[in-house]
């Protein structure tokens, strides 16, 4: 299972917040930049969404209501259950970075890609990830109000405000002027896809600046990481295995079944970073810490499960597996750094 290049670009500029973090006038800026090129970032995803797709997708609403279960219900109960893991394996502080992971909306484009890779069904997978990151827009700030307290430091009808106009805003005015920019985009998808991850970066550096000045990575020693890893990992089987075995229980089709496992047991680091910045403040860098590392071991393992699921032999159903073949040319729109 290879790391992911971005992984090292996101532990590179993990180094580099921590020899040399923005302080000052430099904070001011890179905060405003990173708010900036996130805005831009979901402005992208609002244009790089059909609303024809949006339409078609939003018929299919079993599959989609069980994604939304999945990433806001299942996901933090098992959040909340890890609240007995503290103090023998995990600090209060990287528990609630897991419990905040646990509320985050699921990815748009990796998912889309390891869907199209397993032969799943495409289209339900493009709407069931955007779906759950509008709504996460609003669900997210309120579970971590009622979950985190005053730990998810400034949340107010003002941070919520704020996620708003930085994530929802954006991805309406991208869906409105998409039938004059859309082609464009499309047409340049490869150089605005390092807009993407250059944002992600961004974020990344102006989140571990601040907890540098701060001097909080003195709570946090190689053994508590070690401990958050392997809850993290037992995390990810369950929801693998609830969406799976789940999905089958309430007979969704090979090509759905596929598509709830790959957008119903991940987490965005897209949209996770910036709601992290506007509720935890100065405490951001560890409170998305659990959420860098799960965001790479769901793209290791699902990297391995979709190409196993790629060699599955495909019922012999008249037209079973039509609607994911047609639509494999979406995954053009996927990168991982969703």
């Amino acid at each position: 299972m290879p790391i992911d290049p971005y992984i090292l670009l996101l532990l590179g500029t993990v180094g580099v917040a921590a020899l040399l973090p923005a302080r000052g006038t430099g904070a001011d800026v890179a905060s405003g930049a990173s708010t900036a090129a996130i805005a831009f970032l979901f402005f992208l995803y609002g244009t790089r969404l059909s609303t024809r797709e949006a339409v078609e997708g939003f018929k299919h609403w079993r599959l989609h209501t069980t994604v939304l279960a999945c990433t806001f219900v299942v996901f933090p109960l098992l959040g909340l259950a890890a609240r007995g893991l503290v103090p023998v394996l995990l600090t209060h502080p990287l528990y609630q970075g897991l419990l905040f992971l646990t509320l985050v909306p699921s990815t748009v484009q990796s998912s889309i890609a390891f869907t199209s890779i397993a032969r799943g069904n495409v289209p339900a997978a493009i709407c069931a990830g955007s779906f759950s990151s509008l709504a996460g827009i609003v669900i997210t700030p309120l579970l971590a109000a009622a979950l985190l307290g005053s730990n998810a430091g400034g949340f107010s009808a003002d941070s919520l405000l704020k996620i708003v106009l930085q994530l929802l805003v954006p991805f309406l005015a991208g869906q409105l002027l998409r039938r004059w920019i859309g082609g464009f985009v499309t047409r340049h998808k490869k150089v605005l896809g390092y807009v993407d991850r250059g944002s992600i970066l961004l974020v990344v550096y102006t989140a571990f600046s601040e907890g540098m000045v701060q001097g909080i990575w003195h709570q946090v020693s190689a053994v508590r990481l070690a401990g958050l890893l392997a809850v993290e990992a037992v995390l990810l089987a369950v929801m693998l295995a609830l969406t799976w075995y789940g999905g089958k229980a309430l007979r969704f089709n090979r090509e759905d079944r596929i598509a709830i496992q790959f957008a119903g047991s991940k987490k965005s680091l897209a949209s996770g970073l910036p709601m992290a910045s506007v509720l935890f403040g100065a405490h951001a860098s560890l409170a998305v810490l659990p959420l860098m590392l799960f965001h790479q071991m769901q793209l290791m393992v699902c990297a391995v499960i979709a190409k196993r699921r790629s060699r599955d032999p495909l019922p012999e159903v008249s037209g079973a597996a039509a609607p994911s073949a047609g639509s494999r040319t979406a995954v053009g729109t996927a990168t991982r750094s969703g």
